[in-house]
């Protein structure tokens, strides 16, 4: 059943009809009736997000991007449930770029207009009760054109799997046959949740089914961004700074204006790019610039050791002024009147996404009309990017969006459209491709916070939480997107300092985030903020139980007990991995909670550490999820996979050094990556309950750094507080 605190959205026409009739793909479909009245004049599309075929193809428009997350299906099969679909007989339309229409309800909620941007594991969260009501009024539309055209009440009239059904005279006709004569009433019959289906009748939702876009993956006809051809294209390619947004002060581009094919040198704001026939001579052709850059930019004195130190300080100094990010209770009065108070200090270095596709992007601009294709996360952002750069109006520009190899909150920026479009505005009617070599990708990503962390817990005589206070210091990434006097109202930035929600019962809690701007650019990272803000959270409560001498699972069921969807993911994982069963092997097991993107999930890590070199290693992850109403279970399972993947690479090993502004590392020789032989064995449980679907995509990433800790305080007596836990680190704490 759905959550009834939901919001109910309201099915108006002008929303749904504002595009229709776009999308048509025909396959032969065998009609059992058919109705003997003229054929329409167009295809039937009873709202802008269904379009019906005479052939009984049903194509559905997918509104989020899809990144490897499953969202091409799982959206479309929401409609199709309630529009009682046939699923083999449904095609899924690309990504739009009309957020009016098909834009995120949630996001309405959350920032005030709905938006086309695939981020925060919104897209099930957001959509599920919009798009099961779509799938309704469209149900609603063919029984009432076949209750016309039988003369029969439409009461009497039920569905199957594309069929609309009359049982009192036996009769059956298919969608497609209701199709070729089909009207789209004015006004559109209203629906609300008592038109949905109850979950017992359930076809699809709850129902694996293959995900649509696996097939394209699998025989390589899949696109991507990077595959974009358009014809008389040239191709870029981009020498950068190493210290970003440096300009370009001297140019000595003689040879690189030699190489064949070379048309153009191009400025950028910063950067200089060479467009060229191929992208072998664009590529050539920046290997031979020669750039003096400018040494002005705050990031030059940008060391990650020493801001880290800065930030401890800050971090530690409530008299320093910060955002209240979650204020309950008095916090601050409890700790100062608590019998004694546990503190620790927790770090996260910079991590960056190195997604497997590059960024790249394909701009044309013709007669003032733009054209961009890309991989792209949000094509809300893209098209307004798209207007201020061209200086135009939305109706000029068209968003193309592509699969993507990777996105993981980089995607989003928009950052790589502005560079190809300035090119693209220097060769009219000409399409410019820039692609970014992976030694650009790294040097110019948004990286996850450098982030240090002050939790301070106060304890009654009995070593009971009384008071739970925690400071978070680190760079904001809602800065850099917003307007300067938009950030200045809103404050507060969920990605940069969000996290620190807390299922368990503590009635004094107090979270603080405070901004530091050090000059280099942040952005979302998978799981955002609560990677690290529950490892902070989640490594406290083990020394909090070991305090009260109890075990981590009773300690941890002891404070959920208001929350029981919280208490039954932890128990699960515990019963999953043996939890209570020691190892003699040199191994043990840790247990970490997480209630990040509004979904219960719990991960046990069974973990071993060589003392000599500082070596953890990680032979077992189970994690037990509750996401709600699980729509694609095996889907949910891939997911939380992929996910603690992320978790464990950004646990052991992944960071990017800055030293004097410039990154360290700028390839996978100097980055380091999980390799196939490090991966354990994984076991996802997914919980499926009628509650409202929460969010999936990056809800298996927190739980795991702190579990693996745990399962190392558990073995050593030692507790690691910065991510990731190298053997470097390790010995250190070992002494």
């Amino acid at each position: 059943m759905l959550n009834e605190t939901y919001t109910t959205h309201q099915i108006s026409r002008r929303s749904f009809l504002a595009t229709t009739g776009a999308f048509t793909i025909g396959v032969a479909f065998g009609a059992i009736e058919t109705i003997d009245t003229a054929r329409a004049a167009a295809p039937f599309a009873p709202n802008a997000w269904v379009t019906i075929g005479e052939d009984g193809i049903v194509t559905i428009v997918a509104p989020m991007v899809e990144m490897g997350q499953g969202v091409r299906t799982s959206l479309p099969l929401i409609i199709a449930e309630d529009l009682d679909a046939d699923w083999s007989k449904v095609r899924v339309s690309e990504t739009p770029d009309n957020d009016q229409v098909y834009g995120n309800p949630l996001f309405k909620i959350l920032f005030g207009s709905e938006q086309l941007s695939t981020v925060g594991s919104f897209s099930v969260t957001g959509y599920y009760e919009k798009l099961r009501l779509t799938g309704a009024q469209a149900r609603k539309i063919l029984i009432a054109n076949a209750a016309t055209a039988w003369n029969v009440p439409a009461e009497e009239l039920t569905t199957e799997p594309g069929m609309v059904v009359h049982a009192k005279s036996n009769r059956k006709i298919s969608y497609g046959d209701i199709a070729k004569t089909a009207t789209v009433p004015n006004p559109l019959p209203e629906v609300t949740k008592a038109d949905l289906k109850p979950a017992a009748q359930f076809r699809l939702i709850g129902h694996d089914v293959g995900r649509v876009d696996v097939p394209l993956k699998v025989n390589g006809t899949a696109q991507y961004g990077i595959d974009t051809q358009v014809p008389g294209m040239l191709y870029a390619s981009v020498l950068f700074p190493q210290v970003q947004y440096e300009k370009a002060e001297q140019i000595d581009d003689a040879a690189a204006k030699a190489v064949k094919g070379v048309v153009k040198i191009v400025t950028l704001p910063s950067g200089v790019a060479v467009i060229a026939e191929t992208i072998d001579a664009a590529m050539k052709g920046k290997s031979l610039l020669k750039v003096t850059w400018s040494k002005s930019t705050p990031a030059q004195t940008y060391d990650d050791d020493r801001v880290l130190q800065d930030y401890r300080a800050i971090a530690a100094d409530w008299n320093q002024t910060g955002v209240d990010m979650i204020k309950v209770g008095d916090a601050d009065g409890a700790i100062k009147g608590a019998a004694k108070v546990l503190a620790a200090d927790y770090f996260s270095d910079h991590v960056s996404h190195v997604c497997m596709e590059p960024l790249n992007c394909t701009v044309r601009v013709d007669n003032g009309v733009i054209d961009i294709w890309s991989g792209n996360q949000s094509p809300s952002t893209m098209k307004i990017l798209g207007m201020i750069v061209g200086k135009t109006t939305p109706d000029k520009v068209h968003i193309h969006t592509a699969l993507l190899g990777g996105g993981f909150g980089r995607r989003s920026d928009g950052d790589d459209l502005v560079m190809a479009l300035i090119l693209a505005l220097n060769v009219p009617g000409k399409p410019v491709k820039m692609i970014w070599s992976r030694e650009d990708d790294i040097r110019n990503d948004k990286l996850r916070p450098l982030t240090a962390q002050h939790v301070e817990v106060g304890l009654d005589a009995d070593n009971n939480v009384v008071g739970w206070r925690q400071r978070i210091v680190n760079e904001s990434y809602f800065a850099r997107i917003m307007p300067p006097d938009v950030f200045a109202k809103v404050k507060a930035d969920i990605v940069s300092g969000g996290g620190g929600e807390m299922s368990y019962g503590v009635a004094n809690h107090r979270v603080e985030w405070v901004r530091s701007a050090r000059g280099i650019d942040v952005g979302a990272w998978r799981g955002i903020a609560a990677g690290y803000t529950k490892f902070a959270i989640e490594t406290m409560v083990d020394e909090l139980a070991a305090l009260k001498k109890m075990d981590p699972v009773a300690y941890r069921m002891e404070m959920l007990k208001g929350d029981p969807r919280a208490a039954n993911v932890v128990q699960r994982v515990a019963d999953m991995s043996n939890y209570k069963t020691k190892r003699d092997n040199g191994r043990a097991v840790g247990i970490a909670y997480s209630d990040a993107l509004h979904s219960h999930t719990a991960v046990a890590a069974e973990v071993s550490v060589d003392t000599k070199t500082g070596q953890i290693k990680v032979h077992h992850l189970w994690a037990a999820v509750d996401a709600g109403l699980a729509v694609q279970p095996k889907n949910i399972s891939a997911q939380i996979t992929s996910a603690m993947t992320f978790g464990l690479g950004a646990a052991l090993v992944e960071q990017l050094p800055i030293k004097n502004g410039v990154m360290q590392a700028t390839n996978f020789d100097g980055y380091p990556v999980l390799r196939m032989s490090d991966m354990p064995p994984m076991e996802v449980a997914v919980i499926s309950t009628s509650d409202q679907p929460t969010g999936i995509g990056e809800a298996g990433v927190p739980a795991v750094a702190p579990a693996i800790a745990n399962a190392v305080a558990d073995l050593t007596g030692k507790r690691l507080r910065h991510l990731p836990m190298t053997p470097d680190r390790v010995k250190q704490s070992l002494g």
